[in-house]
């Protein structure tokens, strides 16, 4: 009898597939409690984690005794504590001696009732033993709740209780509810309504002044163009870098704006004399973002050359050369309250900095893809990262994870947010996705076109800021154009539904 051939393909996938069927009934099930094996990891568990209370006394329950009307019952909803017989497992008040042997009246003991020992309790001052008691008895639900609970589906349904010093009863565990994402808030979608092209390279930068009259942009063709903002219309341009300038901000303190570039080089511009003032020397290579200190006279830059210096504005001091990350530095902010200084880096890893000491805080070191983006969240103690792998949002000061903000597929670099709680991100890619920050909700793309002319792979957000209003978001592109969005007035909520369902969380908690 000839055999019929397969290829190893076919074999390989039947195979596969008979194994498939055969425990696909079992797949996801609960793995079911084995009742020896749990006692045994039950006794481990409370021998190890719980031995210090172990002496004290167990209470032995009678549930399979119907209880008549007429037997008396105190307020815990037990018989009252001579009906119940308690075994003291541990120290017995007539300890085994040569010549002394225990009987069943000596090893049994009969408690005072509860109401007479909480009255006495009441009356005498708390001692330390009795603190550590309370601190550290604990039921048995307790134990099932830290051992049991993340390995096992359901608690099991015979549960001992053990007495704390207050007495109270222990039930079993109710199984908790999967977290899902609150509703979001809504938010009206935003539109395009202007397009200024004026650059003769990649647009890397912008600020817009305290004033909300004009804004600034840094660009590849090594210009600084002031822009007015109401009009769109070109007010000035400042040449003196010689390389692509990668960052701007204009002081709220002084009539200065600063400048960094890819040729090293920080400038401090007098804006009433269109001239630079100072130069700030120190970084290795191209210094990438800047920012300014809000009370206090002192500017912050990074480098590729993997740190961050602190300068005195007026004096030009380097006061701190920040070391400690081990890639380009890629973006910088700073704040009012500690940590006032926060770093990205290509390293993969945000720092966040002691500025009077000069030294790290804390280091985040959640992202696995390279930092290029940090923003402050204008009300609260919170700032976000982004990264190709994710957003993330995070708790001051000590940098504690709130959560991801995933879809963003792309090499983000750009994030802005406002006080409504839009975060906007800039991708490489040329994309614009707008979050609602409280519960992560993605609520509009954007992908605007590139102006004539440009191709297509010019498509990409080097930079996006609010305006001091929030009405307008301006955005740095590589087709060398800045584009300037508002909200769709005409927009409701009725026209613009959330598309969202009340799903289970499935993000990374890191």
């Amino acid at each position: 009898v000839e055999v019929q051939k397969h290829s190893v393909h076919t074999l390989l996938f039947r195979s596969l597939k008979r194994t498939h069927d055969m425990f696909v009934s079992d797949h996801a099930k609960p793995v079911s409690l084995d009742e020896k094996s749990h006692k045994v990891k039950m006794l481990v568990k409370l021998r190890t984690e719980y031995g210090p209370v172990l002496h004290m006394p167990v209470l032995k329950e009678v549930r399979g005794k119907p209880l008549n009307p007429s037997d008396p019952i105190d307020s815990s909803g037990y018989l009252p504590a001579d009906d119940a017989e308690y075994l003291i497992t541990g120290t017995h008040p007539y300890p085994p001696a040569p010549g002394v042997a225990l009987t069943a009246d000596t090893q049994l003991q009969k408690m005072p009732s509860e109401a007479g020992v909480q009255s006495m309790a009441l009356a005498l001052p708390p001692s330390q033993a009795r603190q550590d008691a309370v601190r550290t008895a604990a039921s048995v639900g307790d134990i099932h709740r830290h051992a049991g609970g993340a390995e096992r589906s359901q608690p099991p349904q015979h549960t001992l209780a053990l007495m704390e010093g207050g007495g109270m009863k222990n039930t079993a565990l109710v199984p908790r509810k999967a977290p899902t994402m609150p509703k979001p808030q809504w938010h009206p979608p935003w539109k395009l309504y202007r397009v200024i092209s004026g650059h003769l390279g990649w647009v890397r930068s912008i600020a817009v002044e305290p004033g909300n009259q004009w804004f600034v942009t840094g660009s590849a063709d090594r210009t600084i163009k002031i822009w007015d903002l109401a009009s769109g219309k070109l007010k000035l341009s400042l040449t003196g870098h010689i390389s692509t300038v990668r960052g701007v901000a204009v002081s709220s303190r002084s009539p200065y704006l600063f400048s960094c570039g890819e040729d090293k080089q920080v400038k401090c511009w007098d804006l009433e004399y269109n001239k630079v003032i100072r130069h700030y020397h120190g970084h290795l290579s191209a210094v990438y973002d800047l920012d300014l200190h809000p009370t206090i006279d002192v500017l912050v830059t990074c480098s590729r050359d993997a740190t961050a210096r602190v300068w005195d504005i007026r004096t030009k001091a380097n006061v701190h050369t920040l070391t400690g990350h081990t890639n380009t530095v890629a973006t910088v902010k700073c704040q009012n309250s500690e940590p006032q200084i926060i770093t990205g880096s290509h390293d993969t890893t945000i720092r966040l900095w002691d500025l009077i000491a000069g030294k790290t805080r804390a280091t985040l070191t959640n992202h696995k893809k390279s930092v290029r983006a940090v923003v402050l969240h204008p009300r609260q103690y919170t700032f976000a990262s982004g990264s190709p792998d994710n957003i993330k949002q995070w708790k001051f000061p000590d940098g504690n994870f709130i959560q991801n903000l995933s879809g963003h597929n792309a090499i983000i670099n750009t994030l802005a947010v406002n006080s409504d709680g839009v975060l906007v991100s800039g991708a490489d890619n040329g994309t614009v996705h707008l979050w609602d920050w409280r519960t992560g909700y993605n609520f509009q793309r954007i992908h605007a076109v590139v102006q004539p002319g440009s191709l297509d792979s010019e498509s990409g957000i080097f930079a996006c800021v609010f305006d001091h209003s929030e009405s307008r978001l301006i955005t740095a592109e590589a087709d060398k154009t800045i584009k300037v969005y508002k909200e769709d007035d005409t927009a409701t909520e009725e026209t613009h539904p959330i598309n969202w369902k009340p799903e289970i969380i499935k993000r990374k908690r890191f």
